[in-house]
């Protein structure tokens, strides 16, 4: 999808007199910054403001605004909503923090690190290690994803099962709002039950209510043993089962507990054609367990005994558990190789659905039964985070019918998820947020009470709607 712009060439120049030629990207130079993570959209911005610090980042929202213009902020990037992704090329710039990476402070006797919030997840994950503690977000695109963009879309990834989403790991944020006032609220206290905990405003607000600078984050004790196995099931039932046991026995050492199809083995080998996978795609459904601890505790013992038991019952099919860091990201690896499959077979429908955890067998086979029965040439691939209810049921549309039957496809496979999901009470994003992608389906089930709720805080905070218009919910 391609949006044209018809850009006012005149308010390139204000840009760059009132801000000078280093902070202001235009012309072809802003179409990386326009283009959504899968490369599915492209439009285009004004133009693109780089600040350095918070201070300049005031400058460019009061600067942006006068002119008036709308601000799409913009960290990594890597949104699978369209967040971050402009969608009024002609009034709109894109206010990206990528140069503000400076890890302010790391403090290991409060576990707690300060950072801005165009650092990069993985840089600030391998500077905490180094400093022997944890920061549990933990995300395929950590190699390019910005800790602003995480707080700002309240991320989830693998760890939420034992650690929470990001919410859980802001102590405090630092945000300049749609006035270019500054909001300073970097506390990096544990308890403060000082009135309304404002912070939360911010996190998951993707953006609409102000722009993250810098964040201080809740960090951990590193966890010094990692124990990781792959299990072969006879269905996701049983995978639930599994993971009913794994949370009695494993308690809250256990970290990650995902699912998915014998496709992903297929789809992870069809796009990592040598990555070494230990088992073939011969059972109905299997997990990637990981558990994790430090000090007494016998991580690698307590993996053992649990699969022992699993296999004795019957429960597990099939099995192995890592002996080498190596190979415990080569089992990972498989769940990250089967998205990549997913790219390489062409354009489709990605879904981020939670249901009650304890009708999620249910939900897959009668949504994925009811996308087949219309739609009988698609393939259908649901993966995803057991405990958390967390869904990834995605349809490969049928190819063979044509690209100009690719996006229809699409269209009708989300309607039939969504239909059945209204029928299990669950939620049409688990993680990715809302952004732009899903604004329509969101307010086609907002009950009034709680649009009108959202609608006077954004219209509190930003009466002329010039952040991030068109993300979440319409104003008008």
């Amino acid at each position: 999808m391609m949006l044209t712009k018809d850009v006012d060439t005149t308010l390139d120049a204000q840009l760059i007199a009132r801000l000078g030629p280093d902070l202001v990207l235009v012309g072809e130079a802003v179409l990386p910054y326009c283009r959504d993570w899968h490369g599915d959209v492209q439009t285009g911005a004004v133009a693109v403001l780089r600040p350095r610090d918070t201070v300049e980042v005031q400058a460019c929202v009061c600067t942006a605004v006068a002119l008036g213009l709308a601000i799409v902020p913009q960290g990594g990037n890597t949104g699978l909503v369209l967040g971050a992704t402009p969608d009024a090329p002609a009034r709109q710039v894109v206010i990206t923090l990528e140069r503000m990476t400076r890890i302010r402070s790391l403090d290991a006797d409060n576990f707690s690190a300060v950072v801005e919030a165009g650092a990069v997840l993985e840089v600030v994950k391998d500077r905490v290690a180094e400093a022997g503690l944890f920061f549990p977000l933990s995300l395929g695109a950590q190699g390019s994803c910005r800790i602003g963009g995480n707080v700002s879309t309240n991320a989830g990834g693998i760890n939420v099962l034992r650690y929470g989403m990001t919410r859980e790991l802001v102590l405090g944020l630092e945000v300049v709002l749609p006035d270019g006032s500054l909001y300073e609220g970097l506390s990096t206290l544990r308890k403060d039950n000082r009135g309304i905990d404002l912070k939360q405003l911010f996190i998951g607000a993707e953006g609409t209510l102000g722009i993250i600078t810098a964040v201080s984050l809740k960090l951990l004790p590193a966890p010094d043993q990692v124990a990781t196995a792959l299990v072969g099931l006879a269905g996701l039932e049983d995978v639930i089962a599994l993971y009913r046991r794994a949370r009695r026995d494993c308690c809250d050492l256990m970290s990650a507990f995902e699912f998915m199809p014998p496709l992903a083995i297929v789809l992870a080998r069809e796009a990592m054609p040598d990555l070494p996978i230990p088992m073939d795609a011969t059972c109905p459904a299997y997990a990637l367990i990981e558990i994790s601890g430090s000090g007494l505790v016998d991580v690698e013992d307590l993996m053992q005994r649990f699969l022992e038991a699993a296999f004795e019952s019957g429960l597990a099919l099939d099995g192995v558990i890592a002996q080498s860091t190596a190979q415990a990201r080569n089992l990972w690896a498989i769940r990250e190789g089967m998205n990549l499959g997913q790219a390489q077979r062409g354009r489709h429908m990605r879904t981020d659905i939670s249901v009650p955890l304890s009708r999620l067998a249910d939900f897959v086979a009668e949504a994925e039964a009811a996308v087949l029965a219309e739609m009988p040439g698609c393939v259908c691939v649901s993966y995803g985070h057991v405990g958390d209810g967390n869904v990834h049921l995605n349809v490969l549309p049928d190819y063979t019918l044509g690209p100009d039957r690719v996006d229809p496809q699409i269209l009708n496979a989300k309607k039939i998820v969504n239909a059945v999901l209204d029928r299990y009470d669950g939620s049409i994003s688990a993680e990715h947020g809302i952004g732009r992608l899903k604004k329509d389906d969101f307010e086609a089930r907002l009950p009034a009470v709680h649009r009108g709720l959202l609608t006077r805080i954004r219209q509190a905070l930003d009466p002329a709607a010039s952040m991030n218009p068109g993300c979440q919910i319409d104003l008008s």
